[in-house]
């Protein structure tokens, strides 16, 4: 089965499966420690990214970087700011709060991107007791409904939860599609807008797993390994998530990766709209189409490209491309929906 359902459904890309296999051959060192040259290499490529300051902590996945980047700048008794639709808050089943005992406080809408004017509300809680207190702000980018903020936006966000006292955390599990939809690198878009900390995937653009937990001023990353040791993200065979991010952020594979998800997608939306029968919902900038189309057919559409439907009462679905979908599905998947609308 070819699928558009998430590009967590996609393989290993070649070049990450081939490093793997030359970091299996010989003996090295544990947790990328005692001068672990393979964790070592990685690190140094996320600081060519990111800046001299940043310090990088490698986890198993996406939860654990969103829920312990967010846990390590806040107390129980404080609160996050996110979008309704945000990860953190409808698909990590409670982790946040029960990994860090805090309160998400949710935004609703439309298009999955908040902005402070949505955060002020919130702020009525400062320093009442009573109260939850508004520590940090936390966004996607990309967001879950396809959407990218653009750098001066990310900029705004920073800069007024730091005159506020908060936090400004990114769920970037699929950073690699907004930096290529943006056409920025990475330190213009997370370090130098000031982002605290920044969850980078890259599970869903060609890595077998891992992710990292980023923090762009290393001063504020103080005791995070004893945190990251303490809810068991500690990998003790450390090389084999350390040489897949040394691979993906060398010689531009996270960018070539990316490009190709996105230009898919872009490809996906021109064949659909070319059909007169379906309507694209929102704008594609990066890797997701949204569409509505025909109820009748959607069943039959998923038993052979699986995709997840998005809002049953209007038959809004959600179509992922990945770094490994091709023209050859595209014109696949479209010929069968002619097929099936009469």
């Amino acid at each position: 089965m070819r699928s558009f359902a998430s590009d967590n459904w996609s393989g290993v890309c070649p070049e990450i499966m081939e490093v793997l296999n030359e970091v299996n051959k010989d003996h090295n060192p544990a947790y990328g420690e005692l001068n672990d040259e393979i964790t070592e290499s990685a690190i140094a490529k996320f600081k060519e990214m990111f800046g001299e300051n940043t310090k990088v902590f490698f986890v198993y996945n996406g939860t654990a970087a969103n829920v312990l980047g967010i846990h390590h700048l806040i107390k129980s008794y404080h609160a996050v700011v996110a979008a309704h639709s945000s990860h953190i808050n409808e698909d990590e089943c409670g982790a946040p709060e029960k990994i860090s005992g805090s309160k998400i406080y949710t935004v609703d809408t439309f298009s999955g991107k908040i902005t402070p004017d949505d955060v002020k509300p919130f702020l009525k809680s400062l320093g009442f007791q009573h109260h939850s207190q508004p520590k940090l702000i936390s966004i996607s980018q990309v967001t879950e409904k396809g959407t990218v903020y653009d750098v001066t936006e990310i900029k705004e966000l920073a800069d007024f939860a730091h005159a506020n006292g908060m936090f400004l955390h990114v769920d970037g599990a699929r950073i690699a599609n907004a930096a290529v939809s943006l056409g920025v690198d990475f330190k213009t878009m997370i370090t130098d807008t000031g982002v605290d900390v920044l969850s980078f995937g890259g599970t869903k653009n060609g890595l077998m797993f891992g992710e990292a937990v980023v923090f762009p001023d290393g001063a504020k990353a103080r005791d995070f390994e004893y945190l990251r040791k303490q809810n068991m993200q500690l990998h003790s065979k450390m090389r084999y998530i350390a040489a897949q991010f040394d691979r993906y952020l060398t010689g531009g594979l996270w960018k070539k990766n990316a490009s190709q998800a996105n230009n898919a997608a872009k490809l996906l939306e021109s064949q659909l709209k070319k059909t007169g029968f379906v309507k694209i919902t929102r704008e594609v900038r990066a890797n997701g189409v949204f569409a509505i189309l025909p109820a009748e057919i959607i069943e039959k559409l998923r038993e052979k490209y699986y995709f997840h439907i998005w809002d049953s009462s209007t038959h809004e679905v959600r179509l992922m491309c990945s770094w490994d979908t091709t023209e050859e599905d595209i014109n696949g998947f479209i010929s069968l929906l002619r097929m099936l609308v009469p």
